[in-house]
């Protein structure tokens, strides 16, 4: 600490490197500390997936990925379709569309920017993922806050503004607290330590570099921070899935590009949305039955969908395709669709 008793850049990045260099977790996307960084594709293509997904959930996706396409030219030539199938049970699938249009913008210029003006200019990458490529893949110094570090650094700094308005306050703390060098061990440094640490529920004080410097810690209560404002309802909303099934195949569309879980596999269904529920009306006539409901939160709305299953019945109008019961799992259906198949199947 300062002889004046505040935090300093150097305190903080020396007590959290030395702990880092000990404890950094080993993911396959990393370079160990010290050691050369990755290469940007791979921190690109981790930082996108685990955007509102556990790294438990992005580690098989990570690996399937890096093989079938291990570099990103070998991505930006890949079929969108393809990759959308090999995106499917991720979730905030629009971040898969993206990831083929930066696949593409990357391989046409020659490589990844190595600045974070140059990073926020490509397709589906923010502020937060242009900082973190660039601070990790480029060792630039950045500001790089994720719900983990936002933790960390509210505690630390006992912030008392609730979020999200706080949001402000902690990336100007995490600024000033961000060194030049090892930028980006810093940066997952500080992921870490928000992890495995300073967790949400139960922070683990005693184990944390970063203790004796910690204003929430003297508080007594360090869980209370960060503070949130009240979570509103979401609102939700009903809707019908309808599986077609005739000599062992199911009726499949392809969702329209744009909107909820666009260009995907799905079942055919009446219109629901975020912002309504569906009609109820069935494609086609028939002697259809009902096999139960299942339900899915997504970020706006929770849903509840009724599946029916007609057999032996004839295709609705429009574009579709037959698609083999007994290689379901190669058709990429999104969660919410893929919980209807099971659904249909065991009712």
């Amino acid at each position: 600490m300062t002889a004046s008793g505040e935090r300093s850049e150097t305190d903080v990045a020396s007590l959290l490197l030395a702990w880092y260099d000990r404890h950094a977790r080993a993911l396959p996307w990393r370079a160990p500390p010290g050691e050369p960084p990755p290469a940007p594709y791979r921190v690109w293509l981790s930082e996108v997936m685990l955007q509102q997904t556990t790294v438990a959930a992005v580690k098989p996706y990570f690996a399937e990925f890096t093989r079938r396409w291990p570099t990103v030219e070998a991505l930006a030539d890949a079929p969108e379709e393809e990759v959308m199938a090999a995106w499917a049970g991720l979730g905030y699938y629009s971040r898969a569309r993206n990831l083929v249009k930066c696949a593409r913008a990357v391989a046409e210029r020659g490589g990844f920017p190595d600045t974070e003006a140059g990073l926020r200019a490509l397709p589906g990458i923010g502020d937060y993922t242009a900082a973190a490529i660039a601070a990790i893949a480029f060792g630039r110094r950045a500001v790089v806050v994720d719900a983990n570090v936002e933790r960390v650094v509210a505690r630390l700094f006992a912030v008392e503004e609730a979020l999200p308005g706080a949001r402000k306050a902690i990336r100007a703390a995490t600024g000033a607290i961000a060194p030049a060098a090892r930028a980006g061990d810093f940066a997952q440094a500080m992921m870490d330590l928000g992890a495995g640490v300073c967790t949400a529920r139960e922070p683990r004080c005693p184990l944390c570099p970063l203790a004796a410097l910690c204003a929430g810690r003297r508080t007594g209560d360090p869980a209370r921070f960060p503070r949130k404002a009240p979570k509103k309802a979401k609102p939700a909303r009903t809707g019908t899935a309808w599986w077609i099934e005739r000599d062992g195949h199911v009726w499949l569309v392809r969702r329209p590009g744009r909107g909820m879980l666009g260009g995907m596999r799905a079942l055919p269904d009446d219109g629901w949305s975020a912002r309504a529920s569906g009609d109820g009306t069935p494609p086609v006539a028939g002697a259809w039955r009902p096999a139960g409901a299942v339900r899915h939160g997504f970020t706006h709305f929770d849903l509840e969908l009724q599946v029916m299953v007609l057999e032996g019945g004839a295709p609705p109008p429009g574009e579709g395709e037959w698609w083999p019961l007994d290689a379901l799992d190669a058709a990429g259906l999104p969660t919410l669709f893929a919980k209807a198949a099971r659904r249909a199947r065991a009712g």
